[in-house]
């Protein structure tokens, strides 16, 4: 499991039908968050992979070893709060949210390569499986061989290259000594700054110390960005005194339990999930 770093220094009646489920669901996404931009819609395995590029040279800290598994944890949270999965009911027998296996709720297409082949995995699974097997299986950490059909492969450069059609990176081939390597530098500064703004404000100017009344995007943002080892990134900008601020907030917010919080918010339930398999981890 990651961990926080200082800085070094001295469902009813109404019910609607499926289809029109996944899109208002969809459709909520869109205005979860009025001061997101209208122009550019990102996912959050592209916000949390935007967020450990280094900018200039377009590829992430050859140190950093979770950013694999943390995309695979955004892949499932972006699906519940699609209304794709979700948790199965709690139950006197499975009470703990990692006991609790991940359902399909419906198969409807997202219109991500990355999503919808997650949703495929799902569906075809002849029992279901817990979130912290999924993110095992879909990072390709199993040691049964008849599995491993349920790994996604080249997911970070899927994903950079989703970003590259949305135009906020760019794509180019750089020498390492012995190989080349296809890298994929920010072209459009603008975005990850509104990403970096929107986070740090989370945890100073916008700060409501109570993780039910926050936006569920940018609560799953920070917990995502915080199991990828990519948060410091995130306040590296700020002064010392602001610095300070926000990641002893982040680390009070991180270190919540979340078999508490999980049955506080509605629709966060899969992003507390995600949370404590990491913490396991």
């Amino acid at each position: 499991m990651t961990t926080l770093t200082r800085r070094g220094r001295g469902k009813n009646s109404d019910k609607k039908p499926d289809g029109e489920e996944d899109a208002a669901a969809d459709r909520d996404l869109n205005d979860e968050d009025a001061n997101d931009s209208k122009d550019i819609r990102l996912t959050l395995m592209e916000e949390v992979l935007l967020l450990g590029l280094k900018d200039k040279e377009g590829y992430t800290s050859f140190w950093n070893d979770c950013i694999s598994s943390g995309l695979r944890g955004g892949i499932l949270i972006e699906l519940a709060l699609r209304g794709r999965i979700q948790l199965e009911p709690l139950t006197m027998r499975k009470k703990r949210l990692l006991d609790r296996k991940v359902l399909l709720k419906s198969d409807a297409p997202t219109g991500d390569v990355l999503l919808d082949e997650t949703l495929r995995h799902i569906k075809a699974t002849e029992s279901a499986e817990t979130v912290q097997t999924w993110i095992e299986l879909l990072t390709g950490e199993t040691w049964n061989p008849f599995k491993l059909q349920y790994q996604l492969r080249n997911v970070r450069e899927r994903i950079a290259k989703n970003l590259v059609e949305k135009g906020i990176l760019t794509t180019e081939k750089q020498n390492f000594l012995l190989f080349d390597m296809t890298t994929h530098p920010v072209s459009n500064a603008t975005e990850k700054q509104r990403l970096v703004k929107k986070l740090q404000e989370s945890m100073l100017e916008r700060w409501v110390n109570d993780p039910c009344r926050m936006d569920r995007r940018t609560l799953a943002l920070l917990v995502l960005a915080h199991a990828s080892d990519v948060l410091e990134n995130v306040f590296a900008s700020l002064a010392d005194d602001k610095y300070d601020v926000a990641m002893n907030r982040s680390k009070d917010l991180l270190d919540l339990d979340p078999e508490v919080e999980a049955p506080k918010a509605k629709g966060a339930e899969m992003i507390w999930a995600v949370l404590a398999a990491f913490n396991k981890s």
